[in-house]
């Protein structure tokens, strides 16, 4: 049987076209596609390439759908569920799989970049995905279309595990694009009172102030951010510092906002080519500044993202401002590309 999917082929080129529909194995389980969202690392993969994509491929993990068939020896699930894929699959045998950290696994083989991704109507989950649990069911008051946001909700969310957001606390947040956003959110829905969203994009920017809200809105572009938060602060600094921006000088910035005891996260990975920064290091040590990094998430954050969105608490639907069908997939990476989009979701 054929399926449509979207393959990678090389910078700038991406092509809808028929495939293979995925055998279902024993230890397998094959989903239905029904939505796909398209991630920051999707667009920087379709415009540059990425180290773990080997072209031709179907990327996209940004997932949410229902279950196709389920190979033998698969219990607990059935077919027609409606579920969701937690992206990083690990080897199963490192220190890192046995603490369930399956994103930090050396070996790990990712949904959309090792194994076939969800810009396509068939998507098969390897044996060691279905042994990591990495299939979860989604209830019915949580509507497809808003379960694509999941997966990028529970990076946030594994990005503050790190920080002790608090009532009162004041935060900073690099990047206004849909995971600056989704920080945004998270922060103030555990009580930070006093929030900035920083960006250079003005396009961004005015997304930001339609569909959400901060104390202040500051242009990079136009006026100095470090300067402009220090005034703001009467130079005491903010609390915490999120940069979801693939920006050296954002870094850079950030460490110079920080307070003292403030704790910084490095949420957006930077070139591989150009990931070196210089920072005073006295000033973290003297004003006992904590930084950290963060990549990916696992599922306990995935379970943490459904039950905000199924609560309420995290209005999924504001982070989606387009939604395309799979053959449109070009367009919508032109949408983000150029900053007129916050969130595209692929209709498969």
């Amino acid at each position: 049987m054929k399926m449509k999917a979207a393959f990678y082929l090389e910078p700038e080129k991406i092509e809808v076209r028929e495939a293979k529909k995925p055998i279902c194995h024993q230890g397998e389980i094959l989903l239905k596609v029904s939505y796909c969202a398209i991630c920051g690392t999707d667009v920087r993969t379709y415009l540059h390439g990425h180290k773990k994509v080997h072209p031709p491929h179907i990327i996209g993990h940004e997932i949410a759908g229902e279950i196709a068939e389920i190979g033998k020896g698969v219990k607990g699930c059935r077919v027609g569920e409606r579920v969701t894929v937690v992206t990083s699959v690990g080897c199963g045998r490192c220190r890192w799989c046995r603490k369930g950290l399956y994103n930090l696994c050396p070996e790990g083989k990712a949904i959309g970049y090792f194994y076939p991704g969800g810009f396509a109507e068939y998507l098969l989950m390897p044996k060691k995905g279905v042994l990591q649990n990495l299939i979860l069911k989604i209830p019915k008051n949580v509507e497809l279309l808003e379960a694509s946001i999941i997966e990028p909700l529970s990076c946030c969310l594994h990005g503050q595990s790190y920080l002790n957001i608090k009532k009162n606390d004041s935060v900073a947040i690099f990047g206004a694009g849909p995971i600056g956003m989704m920080h945004l959110e998270l922060a103030k829905e555990k009580g930070a009172s006093k929030t900035f969203l920083i960006d250079i994009s003005e396009e961004k920017l005015k997304f930001a102030r339609k569909y959400f809200s901060a104390d202040r809105f500051i242009n990079g572009d136009k006026e100095n951010p470090a300067e402009k938060i220090l005034s703001f602060t009467k130079n005491n600094g903010v609390d915490v510092v999120i940069v979801a921006a693939p920006a050296k000088v954002a870094q850079q910035q950030a460490l110079k906002i920080a307070g003292k005891k403030a704790r910084v996260s490095f949420f957006g990975g930077l070139p591989g080519n150009d990931s070196i920064i210089a920072f005073d290091s006295n000033f973290l040590h003297y004003n006992e500044i904590s930084v950290f990094g963060s990549f990916a998430s696992n599922r306990v954050e995935y379970v943490q993202a459904l039950n905000l969105i199924a609560s309420g608490k995290i209005k999924a639907k504001n982070f989606i401002t387009h939604q395309l069908p799979l053959e449109r997939i070009e367009e919508g990476f032109g949408l983000l590309r150029k900053g007129k989009a916050l969130k595209v979701v692929l209709k498969i």
